[in-house]
């Protein structure tokens, strides 16, 4: 690390369990970040600022002045702009170091595999099950850890799923079937401090991933009640008609 590195990130490096490791490995990792918008833009904002060497950044969608409450990287100037475009933008100028890339459609089949391949950590910022599902498939079949959240009216939650580590349970044994509708805060509304929260929750996870340090819990949900300020924790198991893990885990003990 350079003298201008140490002394931007003096305030990790202080960290016994972080360090300059922490930091290098940081520096070496690639974060495919789904979905830029109000989980999204904060999530990579941190993960840039924290100084993640390359982000994937991918979203089909442009900006509407009616995602700026929540969607606090972008500004009035760049409405209309595609919204990983409107983000790379806003990112060179708080952390030039680090090498954006940008996707302006959205992921699904070969693509989604392909650009998960190249990830060392998934973060799904997405707001449908549709997409969910197929990120969660995508990432047990490449062995990719991701870091799932989701945020609607004052509710969110948080899970990760080390498919690098372990098999089960996966998102699809938490939500076997469920409309994009009920998921979207475009039909039920959001409040944007919750929705931002668990933004900063998936970086925290995601920065623990990358560098190394800090303890990282698979299949274990955590619910969020903005209006009461209070958390909850479950942990899943797998449910053993699950469409996806169930299934793999079957063909894996009949190929061993």
């Amino acid at each position: 690390m350079n003298e201008s590195e140490l002394d931007r990130y003096c305030r990790q490096l202080l960290l016994p369990n972080f360090d300059i490791q922490g930091q290098l490995n940081l520096a070496q990792t690639k974060v495919l970040v789904i979905g830029l918008g109000g989980l999204g833009n904060i999530a990579a904002t941190y993960l840039a600022t924290s100084g993640v060497g390359h982000l994937i950044l991918a979203d089909g969608d442009q900006l509407e002045s009616s995602n700026l409450p929540r969607q606090v990287l972008y500004n009035e100037q760049q409405l209309g702009l595609n919204k990983v475009d409107a983000a790379a933008e806003q990112i060179a100028q708080k952390n030039s170091a680090v090498h954006v890339e940008v996707l302006t459609q959205k992921l699904s089949g070969e693509l989604l595999l392909n650009t998960v391949e190249q990830a060392d950590v998934v973060l799904d910022c997405t707001d449908n099950f549709t997409a969910r599902q197929a990120i969660n498939r995508a990432c047990m079949a490449l062995k990719k850890p991701l870091v799932s959240a989701a945020a609607i009216r004052w509710e969110g939650q948080l899970v990760n799923f080390l498919y690098d580590q372990q098999s089960t349970p996966c998102y699809e044994c938490l939500y076997p079937s469920l409309s994009d509708q009920q998921l979207s805060c475009n039909e039920s509304g959001i409040v944007a401090p919750v929705v931002g929260m668990l933004g900063v929750y998936q970086a925290l996870e995601a920065l623990k991933l990358a560098s190394g340090c800090g303890k990282v819990k698979h299949g274990v949900l955590r619910l969020f009640d903005g209006f009461e300020g209070s958390w909850r924790e479950m942990r899943l198991t797998q449910d053993p008609e699950c469409s996806a893990c169930a299934i793999e885990s079957s063909e894996a003990l009949e190929n061993s």
